[in-house]
C-alpha cells in the first residue's frame, strides 16, 4: 500500500484513509431525518435496541447525531468520535455498551460538521476550535433541561474535545473516560511529522481529497471491495460501509486533514494537567501498547501528573481504530461499561 497515503491521516484517521492508495446556538428542526442504520447479520452480545441517526440543525450546521434512547435513564453517555468523525463507524460499539449498561443510560453520538456523506457546509473547511465549539454548543443546549447526570466518553481527537466540554459544563458532567486519546502531539513519531507536514499544504491536500472523491463515486460494491480486501480485512461490514460512503468524499478529506492541521497546532501545547489533577475522581483513560496517536509515555506522564486517575492499558490486540472490528468493539464497549458502572456505584445514582 502507498505508504506516503497511509501516512496522510489525522489520529483515528491513520488505521481509515490508508485505504486512499486506490483508496451562537443550537437551532434544531423540528423534523429531523430518523433512519435505521444498517447492521451486521452477527453480533457478538444480543442487542434488543439499535441505534437510530437523525440529521440535525446544531449551532446553524446539519449534523449527523446517533442515539439509543433508554426508557427511564439514571445517566446520559455523550460520544465524541475521532477524526474522521464519523459516528456510524462506532455503532457497533455504542450499542454494546448500551446492552452492557443495562438499558439504564441514554446514548448519544455528535459527528464532527462535514464529515458526513453529503456536503452540506459547500466545500466549507472546519477547524478543531469550530469543532469543540460546536460540541460544547450541543450539550449546553440539548441538556439544559436533562436533569439525569452525563458522561463523556472520547475517542482519539474526541477525549481531547471532550476534556474542553468537561471544562465548559462542570454541573452537567459526573465523568469523563478517553479512549486511545490524542492529546499531545507525539514529537518522537515520525508519522505524526510527515502528516503534519502533508495537511499543511494546501496542494497536497486537494489532491488527497479529488482522489477520494473519485473512489467514492465508484459503485459501493466495488469500492467496499477493495476496502475489505487492503485495510478492511478484519473491518465489520458496517465499518466497510462507513468508510466508502462517507469518509471517500472530496470534502470530508478536505475537513479531516485541516482539522488535523489545527490539531497539531492546539496539541502542541501541554496538556492541562491542573484541571485533570482537580477532576482526577471523575477522569479514566484507556491507552493501547502500540499507537502513535496515544503513546506510553503519554501513560506514564497521566500516572505521574494524575495519580488517582483511572489509567488502563489494553493489550489484547485491538488497533486505534477499534470501532471498525467486532472484536475491538465488544471489548471497549465492556471496558467502558466496567468504568461507568463503578462510577454509579460510587455516585450512588
Amino acid at each position: 500500500m502507498n505508504s506516503v497515503i497511509r501516512t496522510v491521516l489525522s489520529p483515528t484517521a491513520t488505521s481509515l484513509i490508508s485505504s486512499l492508495s486506490f483508496q451562537s446556538r443550537r437551532v434544531f428542526s423540528t423534523s429531523c431525518a430518523d433512519f435505521q442504520m444498517g447492521r451486521d447479520n452477527l453480533s457478538l452480545i444480543d442487542k434488543t435496541k439499535h441505534a437510530k441517526v437523525r440529521l440535525c440543525n446544531v449551532t446553524g450546521y446539519k449534523t449527523d447525531l446517533l442515539e439509543i434512547p433508554a426508557r427511564d435513564p439514571s445517566l446520559h453517555v455523550v460520544f465524541i468520535p475521532g477524526n474522521p468523525g464519523v459516528i456510524s463507524f462506532y455503532t457497533d460499539f455504542l450499542e454494546s455498551l448500551f446492552e452492557l449498561l443495562g438499558g439504564t443510560a441514554s446514548v448519544t453520538a455528535i459527528g464532527h460538521i462535514s464529515h458526513s456523506e453529503k456536503d452540506w457546509e459547500n466545500g466549507r473547511l472546519f477547524s478543531l476550535q469550530e469543532q469543540i465549539d460546536h460540541k460544547a454548543s450541543f450539550i449546553e443546549h440539548e441538556f439544559q433541561d436533562v436533569e439525569v447526570p452525563i458522561i463523556l466518553v472520547g475517542h482519539s481527537i474526541g477525549a481531547y474535545i471532550s476534556l474542553e466540554i468537561f471544562r465548559r459544563s462542570q454541573e452537567k458532567v459526573i465523568y469523563y473516560i478517553g479512549l486511545y486519546p490524542f492529546l499531545a502531539v507525539n514529537t518522537v513519531s515520525s508519522a505524526q511529522s510527515f502528516i503534519r507536514r502533508f495537511a499543511g499544504s494546501q496542494f497536497l491536500c486537494a489532491a488527497l481529497g479529488s482522489i477520494g472523491g473519485l473512489l467514492g463515486k465508484l459503485p459501493t460494491q466495488i469500492s467496499g471491495f477493495v476496502v475489505k480486501n487492503s485495510i478492511g480485512k478484519s473491518w465489520s461490514s458496517s465499518a466497510v460501509v462507513s468508510f466508502c460512503t462517507s469518509v471517500l468524499q472530496y470534502h470530508t478529506i478536505r475537513n479531516m486533514l485541516f482539522m488535523a492541521m489545527s490539531e497539531f497546532q492546539k496539541l502542541s501545547e501541554k496538556p492541562d494537567w491542573a484541571f485533570m489533577g482537580e477532576k482526577k475522581g471523575q477522569i479514566a483513560f484507556l491507552f493501547s501498547d502500540d499507537d502513535h496517536w496515544g503513546p506510553l509515555h503519554l501513560y506514564e506522564e497521566i500516572r505521574k501528573q494524575i495519580p488517582n486517575a483511572r489509567v488502563a492499558v489494553e493489550r489484547e490486540g485491538n488497533t486505534h481504530a477499534f470501532s471498525c472490528s467486532d472484536a475491538g468493539s465488544l471489548w471497549v464497549a465492556q471496558h467502558v461499561a466496567s468504568l461507568i458502572k463503578n462510577c454509579i456505584s460510587n455516585s450512588n445514582l
